[in-house]
């Protein structure tokens, strides 16, 4: 069983900062991709942010050169740093993995989200 267990949200003020985390655990033989989605209120579910095997990044135009998105190999855990926190940015926050897994199957899998609300 696999388990994406999401950390760091909360209620910031504009222009402030959080870091979310996600922690990826279970029958994990190695992580092809962990990327982070948001969905607000009345809109679809939208990728923010992705880092594959290698090391590459992507993140949306609509948070360019404010998120960072990280990883730890080793700990199975992936960060999204958010800085410059517009009200824009409220939304659930959802963990995603494509995984392989020790019985050799590729799946895809999400955390339970996490609320960031910023306002002041």
């Amino acid at each position: 069983q696999v388990q994406l267990v999401e950390s760091g949200g909360g209620l910031v003020q504009p222009g402030g900062s959080l870091r979310l985390s996600c922690a990826a655990s279970g029958s994990i033989f190695s992580i092809y991709a962990m990327n982070w989605y948001r969905q607000a209120p009345g809109k679809q579910r939208e990728l923010v942010a992705g880092i594959i095997t290698g090391g590459s990044t992507y993140v949306a135009d609509s948070v360019k050169g404010r998120f960072t998105i990280s990883r730890d190999n080793a700990k199975n855990m992936v960060y999204l740093q958010m800085n410059s926190l517009k009200p824009e940015d409220t939304g659930v926050y959802y963990c995603n993995a494509k995984l392989h897994l020790t019985t050799g199957a590729i799946g895809d899998y999400w955390g339970q989200g996490t609320q960031v609300t910023v306002s002041s």
